[in-house]
C-alpha cells in the first residue's frame, strides 16, 4: 500500500513536470480518492466553503481539513475553481490563496507553490497585476472568474485544495 501510494505521487510530480504545467487532465475525475465532498482534478482534490470567513480563518479552516486556501496554475484550473464557486450557488467573490499580507506588493500563495498564472480583472487595475490598494489578498469574481484584491478582513466564501494524496 505504502509503495502504491509513493507511486501515484512520483507519477504525479513526474508528470506535472514533463508537461510543465499542473493541471494534467481535461475532464475532473469521479472516482476521485478525494475525501467525501471534494472534486478531483488531476492529482488534486478540491472543496468549496460556502460558510464566509476572514483570509486567516479560512486558511486555518483549510489546514484542519489538510489543505490550503486554493491556488491557480492555469487557464483550466482558473474555469475549473470558477464552476465550484458557482456549483455552490455564491453571487459574489470568494478567497482564492493569493496575497500579500506578509510584504506589500510581493503576492505569494498560500501553500507555497510558485506563481506562474495571474488572471487579474484588467478593468479593476491599469494592467493585469495586483493592486494591494484595494486589499491585500485576492478573491475569484464568479461572474466572469476574473481576480480582484480585496480586504483580508471582510468575511468571504472559499476554495480549498489538497494533494490527493493527503487525506
Amino acid at each position: 500500500m505504502a509503495f502504491a501510494l509513493r507511486s501515484l505521487f512520483l507519477l504525479c510530480g513526474i508528470s506535472a513536470l514533463l508537461t510543465g504545467v499542473r493541471s494534467l487532465a481535461k475532464i475532473p475525475q469521479k472516482d476521485n480518492n478525494c475525501p467525501k465532498g471534494w472534486t478531483r482534478l488531476d492529482c488534486f482534490c478540491y472543496i468549496f466553503q460556502s460558510e464566509a470567513r476572514e483570509f486567516a480563518d479560512a486558511e486555518s479552516v483549510c489546514q484542519i481539513i489538510h489543505g490550503n486556501l486554493v491556488s491557480i496554475h492555469s487557464n483550466l484550473e482558473n474555469a475549473f475553481v470558477l464552476e465550484l464557486i458557482r456549483a455552490g450557488g455564491e453571487e459574489a467573490q470568494s478567497f482564492i490563496g493569493f496575497h500579500d499580507s506578509i510584504m506589500n506588493g510581493d503576492y505569494i500563495w498560500t501553500d507555497g507553490s510558485e506563481q506562474d498564472f495571474l488572471n487579474f480583472d484588467e478593468d479593476a487595475s491599469p494592467d493585469p497585476e495586483p493592486n494591494s490598494n484595494t486589499g491585500d489578498c485576492v478573491v475569484m469574481d464568479e461572474s466572469d472568474g476574473l481576480w480582484e484584491t480585496a480586504d483580508c478582513t471582510v468575511a468571504q466564501t472559499y476554495l480549498c485544495i489538497t494533494d490527493v494524496l493527503s487525506h
